[in-house]
């Protein structure tokens, strides 16, 4: 490994990075099993991907919000560490692939010079909090949310009650009641609101999409601006101490929401409140920086070479801001994917006609904010020369696809190569759907739903077809998804698998039958409840017959060699392997996080590590016995039964109780002191008794 040099200002950032290092050597040495070691990297944004030897790194763009300075950064990095290109994904991150994992540390410390960070961009941790990209220039909203998701993102970043979580946990805040961050499918979504001149917000709760989308239930109507974060926080905890750990496909908080139910969530959120360390947590959205404008200059006359292009490009991708005399401008970006050099002239771009502030977007493309009317044309123009000058932007021309095969470990069948197929249909047959944002495209490798094909109007997902003894690549073909808006949505519903290569029949199959039989003014996901699943199933049946496959048929698109199914260990989930020795050292980590904590007047920090540290302990004898358990809570109900009460554990009180004091006392400095200490008492009566049973 080369020799590490963070140079970074920020202390904590600075231990991080170090610490990332540091167990990237001890991992390399064999020191460090590596399950746990998966762990550690996820949170810290380094993922494996499906080539060996190399990981992607996500790289944390929160609610998609960029400057020049920190795209010139991001450029840089690629180039240094990676191959030059770059990856917008749906949830407003930026992915870079092909890094040597013992690269990494040097890879974020050269980020963090512009405040770029990977934390928690993977793992089981609050992952990135998105946003409409539109926030605070869209002329719909009552209040521009990015404050609030600004704050939310670095509340919660490093915050001990969300770093080992059953599962991820997302977040939004839409800009409006159109609802374009998808409140309905997160597990926590906000949506804007203002009553009797105050702000809050709707809160959505316990949504999700994957295998098994679920839409989200309505948690308030209406809650105080200063109150999302006390009540993001108890939610958290309640997912951290109840959510399941032993089955990665009920890990999410949605499938606990959906156990216990709204009613018993709520009670517990009261349990939690006396605990918190804030009741009320008030956001200053008026110190929020306004971006840098561009200076106004005389610009040089620019003649369009086609006008009719410039004009759709005006009609789809550009509109009016709340701000007025400023426009917005929509950037399409073909499946997320443009190159270090576009990202630089791009940075140029931007200084030189725009505010410097632009956002990524959750379809895979951009927002540039803050351009004036007469630089639209000249705008137009250099956009044009870095192919971002396509209209059509979030309409059914602009598909959103995940990587899939291309570098996941779970792409069943390609996704981006489809893609590129049904774009060219699109603007080769129904070029007038350049205008339509109802029909949406949207594409996943598999069920897992990273392209989000479960709430298209129309999706698909990689999957296969078993034909006598060959297998071809196919795609789950989803109908019937839309936003509805204001916290409401309809799901796609699945209606039939077809061969990959018959996808584009298949699109033009279903568009041309909407376009027909439509009613006025009716949205796709209505014309697809009033025909009803089977109408659509039986359209699209002839495309099912396997008796016609020809060998084309075999071979999936953008490849030359026949389909083989190939699907690794996905890592999404940070699923782990227990070992007694690293839990006990895991938890004298926790104790450590939570003196530091302590010393630094962060006392409810300091009771949470305490608390991880004490229950990881009891896990840890738990599992030196061999008795499982799906959730911290039931880690404390089983060490209590089988350890405290049948006395094998010298341990003069109730563990529960002992335990649960830190989510009933209130986060003073003198019950934190004494907890920690308790906790470190605790853990070395837990290593006494480990050491004793091979003594």
């Amino acid at each position: 490994m080369q020799s590490f040099r963070t140079e970074i200002e920020n202390p904590v950032v600075e231990k991080d990075i170090i610490e990332l290092e540091k167990k990237i050597r001890l991992f390399q040495e064999g020191k460090v099993d590596e399950e746990r070691f998966r762990s550690l990297r996820l949170a810290r944004g380094v993922y494996g991907q499906r080539q060996p030897g190399v990981q992607m790194i996500r790289i944390k763009i929160p609610y998609g919000r960029l400057t020049a300075r920190k795209l010139r950064r991001i450029a840089t990095v690629a180039d240094t560490y990676s191959t030059g290109k770059l990856h917008i994904t749906t949830r407003q991150d930026i992915q870079i692939h092909y890094v040597k994992l013992e690269d990494s540390p040097q890879l974020w410390a050269e980020l963090e010079k512009d405040e770029v960070t990977l934390r928690e961009a993977c793992g089981n941790t609050v992952r990135n909090v998105t946003a409409s990209e539109l926030a605070g220039i869209d002329p719909e909203e009552p209040f521009d949310v990015s404050p609030y998701a600004d704050a939310f993102f670095k509340y919660f970043l490093r915050n001990p009650v969300c770093q080992e979580m059953g599962r991820k946990f997302k977040v939004s805040f839409s800009s409006s009641d159109q609802d374009q961050a998808f409140s309905f499918m997160h597990d926590l979504g906000f949506i804007p609101k203002i009553k009797n001149g105050q702000r809050g917000f709707k809160v959505m709760i316990g949504g999700g999409l994957g295998a098994q989308p679920i839409h989200a239930q309505v948690a308030s109507e209406f809650l105080p601006e200063d109150q999302i974060i006390p009540f993001a926080e108890s939610i958290l905890r309640i997912f951290d101490r109840y959510g399941e750990r032993a089955k990665r496909f009920k890990a999410r908080f949605k499938f606990l929401l959906n156990k216990v139910g709204l009613e018993e969530v709520f009670r517990l959120v009261e349990e939690e409140k006396e605990a918190l360390p804030y009741h009320s947590y008030p956001i200053a959205a008026e110190d929020f920086p306004f971006p840098v404008l561009p200076s106004y200059s005389e610009r040089e006359s620019v003649e369009i070479d086609d006008l009719e292009l410039y004009d759709s490009w005006l009609k789809s991708n550009v509109f009016e801001q709340k701000q007025a005399g400023f426009f917005g401008v929509k950037v399409k970006v073909h499946l997320g994917d443009f190159s270090t050099d576009t990202a630089r002239e791009l940075s140029d771009i931007i200084e030189e006609l725009s505010g410097d502030d632009f956002r990524l977007s959750i379809n895979q493309g951009m927002v540039l904010r803050f351009v004036r009317k007469e630089d639209l044309p000249i705008l137009y123009t250099k956009l044009k020369g870095l192919n971002f000058a396509d209209p059509g932007y979030d309409s059914t021309a602009d598909i959103t696809a995940c990587p899939g095969t291309d570098t996941c470990n779970l792409g069943i069948s390609s996704s981006t190569g489809v893609s590129k197929v049904l774009e060219s249909l699109i603007k080769e047959k129904y070029s007038s759907l350049i205008y339509n944002t109802d029909l949406k495209i949207k594409i996943s490798g598999c069920m897992n739903a990273c392209g989000q094909h479960s709430i298209a109007a129309i999706g698909f997902h990689g999957s296969t077809l078993k034909v006598k003894d060959k297998v071809a690549p196919a795609m789950q073909v989803l109908l019937g998804g839309g936003i509805i808006g204001n916290g409401d949505a309809a799901f796609a519903q699945k209606v039939i698998k077809l061969p990959s290569k018959r996808i584009p029949t298949a699109l033009s199959y279903v568009i041309e039958d909407y376009e027909d039989h439509k009613e006025e003014e009716e949205r796709f996901y209505q014309y697809f409840q009033r025909q009803g699943k089977k109408y659509f199933y039986q359209l699209l049946k002839p495309l099912a017959q396997t008796q016609t496959l020809t060998q084309e048929d075999f071979l999936d698109w953008g490849h030359e060699e026949s389909f083989v199914a190939e699907i690794g260990v996905g890592e999404c989930a940070g699923v782990v392997i227990d070992l007694v020795a690293t839990l006990l050292f895991e938890s004298e980590e926790k104790l450590d996080r939570a003196k530091e904590n302590l010393q630094s007047g962060q006392f409810a920090n300091a009771i949470y590590h305490a608390y991880a540290a004490g229950v990881n302990a009891a896990k840890a004898t738990l599992v030196q016995h061999q008795i499982s358990t799906n959730t911290l809570a039931k880690i404390v109900e089983d060490f209590e039964e089988q350890f405290v009460e049948s006395e094998k554990i010298n341990f003069k009180q109730s563990f529960r109780s002992f335990i649960y004091q830190a989510k009933k006392e209130k986060p003073t400095q003198e019950f934190a002191a004494n907890f920690v200490l308790e906790v470190q008492d605790f853990l070395h009566l837990i290593q006494e008794f480990s050491l004793a049973k091979y003594e």
